[in-house]
């Protein structure tokens, strides 16, 4: 927006049969745009040759079985280099399309509620929002993460540029940030649902709300500028190249113009509800309405309509009907109102409206810069001063509202007649008690009353989707048909430290950066190219062990002698314990493998409490190295159990040494096939809980961490489970951000590595996550050399 001059009509787009919802720039054609309706289709525009101002209908997407309610464009790649749009609706579904065909190439499900808000972001990352309370990020038709912790909806998601970053916005009326699948930070500040967002820069955003406000936010956390000017609800937001001036639309029936932080131009509509918006590459600015049509404006004097065509919109917003309860014109007196010589006064800016009383009408005006004159933008209906008219026959009675309420989507509505003069709570408790339904909805549906009783829908009744009688539309599990009424309505003798050295490994640069068998060379990188570091698919394990000290009178038979009487161990128990942990633990020993008994009694000594627990601990962990155990405490009927109990001693607030030495054993199960198989079937609960020890300040504890992550990469590596190695991807990330031990640090870059060698895909998802530029701080690390030596290598896979 360079200029200050003002946008006007230049063309009006019909086709669609009901609103126009979701509304984005194409990157093919050359200045197309796509829009998608509640009429279950996606329509791409194109513009007309010159003279003609207008566009014209390309290609029609079908393949929802709902309303579609938004869109957005997947960038181009080599194999589309046209790019690809994504649709997502109210069948809970995202269908994507090329050009070239109506019906959908691949359609993703995995959201639980209807879909409503989309954005992408390189490498073919989708964000999607749901009613379900949910965000998910997708790559090559499979669901990588999904973001959690929103209490309602989540109306809006948007990605931000380099960092990895992205945003959602909520009914819960908060915005969270996200990083590698986790909640960063959350915004508190706006007072009702939030609509939209809009990227300003890698730093900064904006987001509107249905407290009519718009905000600027840094992503730090601060709201620097809070924009007032609208009076109802806003959707939607779309910023200029210029990244400081943006347009807005909302339910106020209007689509502003914003310049140095100010309102500088207001254009009325001839509809309620301006859903959507999106800028063209000329500048010039496109958005959707409730009455179905798609109206461009320009401020290029060459792309303004006829004069014809000028007139014809004017005519039809003048002869628009304004219900004062829609609260966008204020309380209105009629007996206090001026007369039409008012309007021989000049407005004061932009977009001002004025009301004057002719004869028994009121009728409202807009002050246009531009044309220095007053615009008629409607005949205002129902004044406070008068009474309301009953025009609604049901059952043959007449009432102000009758509402359709949809109890099962898809299937018959049920009316819902009301009187201004009613009780919302008795017509609450009365229609669920006369449909046989739980009166548990009693709330959510006298606030749905009270709310859409303000006011009804302008001019005409909306086909279809909206509600016959007063174009309001009430689906229980979402907001206000769209307009965010809320969440789903219906909806320390001697100190022992366990395994204390972590690595037993020899100084670096001399032996295998894991295990220390082997010459290992820190040079050795750059005098071959070949990459020791990664993949790395065997398991790495935690083997150190001082079996006597773990056993002498120092710390077990201690910690037995002074044991609850419940938990006390018998001698003979004592001495199995003894004859294990030496035949697992000591090469040469001539003690016989382990029976099935002792495994058992180790198992039942692992039950002890918290506090004494961590010697038998450690002897699991190492016992779980043997196979013989390994099969019978991982193998199907036990390994649950055993993978359960670990995770308590996990949780963020046990004891430390537990919550070590338990990531310990689920690292050492890795050595064996059935220790193995129960992980990976674990992984998702595993990792999570073991990402949130990323918090407990230990480095032996984030060294563990870092060895599970890796031990789950090695395993998926040659596996093409997306997600799984989606979730590797996300842990490690978030451990970086705050691990400092070098160690830890080293096997996570290992993970890294791992999981994106020779995975295309798993590049891509690791680039949107902006895993790049979370490492490269490391390259230059040289002490030990292995962190820099390795992370310079995953860099060289994700470039």
């Amino acid at each position: 927006m360079a200029s200050s001059s003002s946008y006007k009509l230049r063309c009006s787009i019909s086709g669609h049969e009901m609103d126009v919802r979701g509304l984005v720039s194409a990157v093919f054609p050359e200045g197309a745009l796509v829009s998608v309706s509640r009429d279950r289709t996606g329509r791409v525009w194109v513009p007309n040759s010159s003279p003609d101002k207008g566009f014209t209908e390309m290609h029609c997407m079908s393949g929802h079985s709902n309303f579609v309610s938004c869109v957005c464009i997947i960038t181009p790649n080599e194999t589309y280099p046209r790019g690809l749009i994504a649709t997502g609706g109210n069948d809970n579904n995202i269908c994507v399309f090329s050009l070239d065909q109506p019906q959908p190439l691949f359609t993703l499900q995995g959201h639980k509620n209807t879909v409503c808000t989309l954005a992408s972001g390189k490498f073919g990352t989708l964000l999607s929002g749901s009613w379900d309370t949910t965000a998910k990020v997708w790559l090559n038709e499979k669901c990588m993460m999904t973001l959690q912790g929103h209490t309602a909806a989540v109306w809006a998601v948007t990605i931000l540029p380099e960092q990895g970053l992205m945003l959602s916005g909520s009914a819960d009326k908060t915005i969270k940030l996200w990083k590698a699948g986790r909640c960063e930070k959350t915004f508190t500040g706006h007072e009702d649902c939030v609509r939209g967002l809009a990227v300003i820069s890698s730093t900064e955003f904006f987001s509107c709300s249905n407290d009519t406000s718009i905000r600027r936010w840094l992503v730090t956390g601060e709201c620097v500028q809070v924009y007032y000017s609208h009076t109802n609800y806003i959707y939607s937001l779309a910023v200029f190249p210029n990244s400081q001036d943006f347009i807005s639309t909302g339910e106020d029936r209007s689509v502003r113009l914003w310049r140095g932080g100010e309102c500088c131009q207001t254009i009325r509509l001839p509809a309620q509800s301006i859903w959507c918006c999106c800028i063209l590459p000329n500048g010039d600015i496109a958005v959707g309405a409730s009455d179905g049509i798609i109206r461009v404006f320009t401020e290029a004097e060459d792309r303004v309509a006829s004069a014809e065509e000028l007139q014809a919109f004017e005519d039809e917003l003048s002869k628009a009907t304004i219900d004062p309860k829609t609260g966008d014109l204020g309380d209105i007196k009629m007996e206090d109102l001026p007369g039409r010589e008012h309007l021989n006064e000049p407005g004061n800016r932009d977009g001002q409206t004025r009301l004057i009383k002719d004869g028994q009408k009121v009728e409202a005006y807009q002050w246009s810069v531009s044309d220095d004159r007053w615009m008629k933008i409607g005949d205002v209906v129902g004044g406070s001063n008068q009474q309301t008219s009953k025009s609604v026959m049901y059952e043959g009675k007449e009432y102000d509202y009758v509402f359709s309420i949809d109890v099962n989507e898809g299937g018959p509505s049920l009316k819902l007649p009301y009187n201004v003069s009613d009780d919302p709570w008795l017509t609450a408790h009365n229609f669920l008690q006369k449909n046989d339904l739980s009166p548990m909805f009693l709330d959510q549906v006298a606030n749905f009353i009270i709310e859409n009783t303000k006011g009804h829908v302008v001019g005409p009744a909306q086909p279809g989707g909206g509600d016959p009688f007063t174009g309001s539309r009430y689906i229980p599990g979402c907001s206000n048909d769209d307009r965010g009424f809320g969440a789903d309505p219906f909806t320390g003798s001697g100190r022992y430290i366990p395994g204390s050295n972590p690595n037993p490994s020899v100084p670096s640069g001399v032996a295998d950066p894991f295990t220390g068998k082997g010459a290992y060379s820190s040079a050795g990188l750059k005098q071959t190219p070949t990459n020791i570091y990664f993949p790395k698919t065997d398991g790495v394990t935690f083997d150190q062990a001082n079996a006597s000290q773990i056993m002498g009178e120092s710390k077990l038979k201690e910690l037995n002698g002074g044991a609850p009487p419940e938990h006390k161990l018998p001698e003979e128990t004592m001495e199995s314990i003894e004859r294990l942990l030496l035949s697992v633990c000591v090469p040469d020993s001539s003690e016989p493998p382990p029976t099935i008994q002792e495994i058992n009694l180790l198992w039942k000594a692992s039950l002890w409490p918290e506090d004494i627990v961590f010697p038998v601990l450690d002897i699991l962990r190492l016992a779980v190295r043997h196979p013989q155990v390994n099969k019978s405490l991982c193998g199907e009927a036990e390994g649950v159990q055993l993978c359960n109990h670990l995770l308590k001693l996990m949780r963020p607030d046990g004891r430390p040494a537990n919550q070590m030495l338990a990531l310990r054993t689920l690292c050492n199960c890795f050595s064996g096939r059935h220790g193995r198989a129960l992980l990976m079937a674990q992984r998702e609960t595993v990792l999570s809980r073991s990402a949130d020890l990323v918090a407990v300040r230990n480095k032996n504890i984030h060294i563990a961490l870092a060895t599970l992550v890796l031990n789950y990469a090695g395993c998926l590596h040659s596996q093409p489970d997306l997600e799984a190695k989606a979730q590797c991807l996300s842990v490690a990330s978030r451990a970086l951000e705050t691990v400092q031990d070098k160690e830890a640090i080293f096997r996570l870059l290992v993970a890294l590595g791992t999981t994106v060698a020779s995975d295309q895909t798993a590049q891509d998802l690791a680039r949107s996550l902006g895993v790049s530029s979370q490492i490269s701080k490391y390259s230059s690390v040289s002490d030990p050399p292995k962190v820099g030596e390795c992370c310079l290598l995953v860099l060289k896979e994700l470039n």
